[in-house]
């Protein structure tokens, strides 16, 4: 599949999109730096982008992530208490989500309606609904009969 070229509007967009009080991961690129000056790096961004997906590799840095505990609730000393979180590069998210919108909007033909979980606004539970009330449907046809 040929992926299209990565506009550098869209990186823009995206960046600007971060939010910018989240941690920075391996890289040491924080999201709030990202945000900030969206209009002078997405240029930047747009064509290492283009070059990364044409050799079809991405940095290390990239691939890496800083896994650190974050405190839910309870009791401070029991680890059940926290969750992981995964810090991953910020670029490389954008990247992520440039990528995933490219391979959906090939791939809108083969995917279902029936598919949820690939479909934006739907998820696992629209999938339960839906399941739910054909089978309720069903059952007042057959209730009927």
């Amino acid at each position: 599949m040929a992926l299209p070229p990565v506009k550098e509007e869209l990186v823009c967009e995206l960046l600007q999109e971060l939010v910018p009080y989240k941690l920075m991961g391996p890289d040491n690129i924080h999201p709030r730096v990202l945000t900030e000056l969206s209009d002078i790096v997405a240029r930047l961004l747009s064509i290492i982008f283009e070059k990364l997906w044409r050799l079809e590799d991405v940095p290390e840095d990239w691939k890496k992530a800083n896994v650190t505990p974050i405190y839910k609730k309870g009791l401070k000393e029991d680890p059940g208490n926290y969750r992981p979180i995964s810090l991953t590069s910020v670029p490389g998210k954008v990247m992520e989500q440039i990528l995933l919108g490219a391979i959906t909007s090939q791939m809108k033909h083969v995917i279902g309606k029936s598919q949820h979980r690939f479909t934006k606004g739907k998820s696992c539970l629209t999938n339960l609904i839906a399941f739910y009330e054909k089978v309720t449907c069903l059952a007042d046809v057959r209730a009927s009969s």
